[in-house]
Parts: C-alpha cells; structure tokens; sequence
C-alpha cells in the first residue's frame, strides 16, 4: 500500500504538471509592464537574446508567442476564448500527445496560417469539427476579424484551459495589434528537469534586460501547484499511518514468539545464557519477518503499479481530477527510502517488547506449558 501511495501521488503531481506547463510552458520572459495580462505589451525578438537562453544549463527549448482575446463566431453561436500566436519554432509534444482529431499546424516563414487548434469542449459548445470554417472577431476598436479553418481538435482534461485555449498563427496577432514582424508578447521556455524550475528561473532572470521580467508557472499558477503539495502532506499520513499498523502487527508477531519459545527461553537461561544474547535472537527472528514482508510488498506493490500502467484498468472521473485513470510513476530514490524507513522504525519498535524476555523466570518459563 505504502509503495503504491507513493507511486499513484508521484504520477498525479507529474501528470497535472506536465498539463499545466503544456499549455504555459515552465517559464514565460514578458515584458515587465505585462505581469499578470492576458495581453502583453510587445518586445522585441532578439536572435542572440534567445540562442543565449538556450545555452543555459536545464533549458531544454525556447519558443516565441503571444496572447489575445477575442470571440470564436459561428452562424449561430458565439465563444469568448484566448487565442496564442505561435511561430515555427513551437513545440507541439504536448498537443500532440493529447490530439483528437485532426492534426497540429505548422507556420511557414512566406505567409501567415490560417488554421486554427482549437479544444473539444470548445468544439462541442460551438458545434463545430475539425475542416469546418471558424470566423474570430479579435477585442479592439475597430473590431478586426479574420476566417480560419479547424485544422485539429485536442482534449487536455484540464477544463479550465481547454475551455479558453486556441491556438493560431503568432503573425495574426501581430498584424491585428499593429506590431512590427519581429516583435512578440513572450518568450516560453522549457526546461529539462521541472523538479529544478526555480534555480534556472533564476538563472534565466540574470539574462533578462531590465525591462522585461521571467515568472515561472509555479510562481504564476499558485492555486494549482499549492493544491499539488498538498499530496505530499496526503502521502505522508497514509505512510505514517500504514508504518503504525506494520510496527503493530510485527510486536504482535513478537509476541507471539516469544509465547512460542517460553521453554526454550528458560532452557537458555538456565544453561546460562544472557537476556541480551536471547533478546537478539527473537528480534533477529523478527527482522527476518519485515524483511520477508518488505520483499512481498515491493513485489505486490510494484507488480500492481506496472499493470496499472500498462492496462490503466483504474479510472477517475476526468473532471474532478483532469486526469482520466490513475497515474504511476516510480522513483527508485523514493522506494528505497521508503524500504529503508519502514525497516528502521519496525526494529525501533521491537526493542521495547523484546525486554519481556528479561522478565521471564527460568524456573517458571521451563515449566510452561
């Protein structure tokens, strides 16, 4: 139980983070005045800017966007969504892993695209599919409106954002506000490792100029990755808890043994043996057990996790915890220490009843029965 806990609450943080920073990516470079809107003000797209980001340990990609408002129409429905302009240099493993019909599009540096990404639960309140003709009325005065073709639909399961998100030519954006060719609203960057988002987001603000800030998702998304923590708090009462019931089981199993062996124990008294000597042997005995039940565990534990894995037999609601099955992930670090901990604290719990051992009378003990 201790080995799954681990495993469903690692695969949970990992899958809602790796939703959340599909659609933001780990780091978002914007222009200072711009923190916090949904429209940024625009900066500049410096080339040696960018190919310097990359150079930066942990910087696995860095891409150019930016953000708008408008209004998806149809001949008889409306939408308000956020459109995000994207370039040729965008990485689509995200959608792409969560693409339900269609396909992703691909900028081209001779004209601007005019298809669009849009989500299914949009799809669905719009009536529309994939090939049919959307028309999006862009927030300015004077309106501005462009028609666009549905190139692909994708399902995220993360509600908040597949019900605003729709993807288009970063260049749209660009004509529509006015704005120069090579100016852009924010520069996304993906990282290696999210477990070490705020050391290269530090890394990453010294490169920055002075005008411009970097905000990582966790410092941006708070309400989610605060939520996220809490499983930790979660995983941790469960393991307390299930180490409590194994600590009791194997004093039990003690116990037991000792009850077992009252005749051997007198016998060894009275030939002249020290409690000590016969104290380690029952609690060698003993860990002899938790070692037996730690081997069988990892084994259940571990073989259970690789079939939910593979087959994904164990399903969740999708709208209460954006993730359609129970996610697994190990950490060898992890279970070792969770072996080794389980371990230590049920030999700690053991010394204090093996010291019934002490009090047991030869005389009495080799007349028991």
């Amino acid at each position: 139980m201790m080995t799954l806990s681990l495993a469903i609450v690692n695969g949970f943080q990992n899958e809602i983070e790796k939703k959340i920073s599909g659609f933001g990516a780990h780091i978002s470079i914007s222009n200072y005045e711009s923190k916090g809107l949904i429209e940024q003000k625009p900066f500049s797209n410096n080339r040696a800017f960018i190919a310097e980001l990359s150079k930066i340990e942990g910087v696995k990609h860095c891409q150019m966007v930016a953000n708008k408002g408008l209004i998806l129409k149809t001949k008889t429905d409306n939408y308000g969504a956020i459109a995000k302009g994207i370039g040729n240099d965008f990485d689509w493993s995200f959608f792409e892993e969560n693409l339900v019909k269609g396909k992703v599009f691909h900028p081209s540096d001779t004209g601007v695209s005019n298809e669009i990404l849009i989500s299914k639960a949009i799809a669905n309140k719009l009536n529309v599919n994939v090939d049919e003709s959307l028309f999006l009325y862009f927030m300015q005065q004077p309106p501005r409106y462009r028609k666009v073709k549905i190139i692909g639909i994708y399902h995220s399961g993360l509600g908040e954002m597949d019900e605003r998100m729709v993807l288009i030519d970063l260049r749209h954006i660009q004509k529509i506000n006015g704005w120069e060719t090579g100016q852009i609203g924010a520069v996304e960057v993906i990282v290696d490792d999210p477990n070490k988002i705020h050391e290269i987001d530090e890394r990453v603000y010294e490169k920055v100029d002075y005008d411009l800030t970097a905000t990582s998702i966790v410092d941006s998304r708070p309400d989610i990755f605060n939520w996220l923590e809490l499983q930790d708090v979660n995983v941790i009462v469960i393991i307390s808890l299930l180490i409590l019931v194994c600590g009791i089981d194997i004093i039990s199993a003690l116990l037991i043994l000792i009850l077992e062996r009252t005749n051997m124990i007198g016998i060894l008294k009275a030939m002249g043996s020290s409690d000590n000597s016969i104290r380690k042997i029952f609690i060698y005995n003993a860990s002899y057990l938790i070692i037996h039940g730690l081997i069988w565990g990892n084994i259940l534990g571990i073989g259970l996790a690789l079939l939910q894995n593979k087959f994904k037999f164990l399903k969740l609601p999708q709208e209460a915890y954006f993730i359609d099955t129970v996610p697994i992930e190990f950490h060898l670090s992890d279970q070792l220490l969770l072996n080794l901990g389980t371990f230590i604290c049920c030999f700690i719990m053991l010394i204090i009843p093996s010291n019934i051992v002490a009090k047991i009378s030869p005389i009495k003990a080799i007349r028991f029965d």
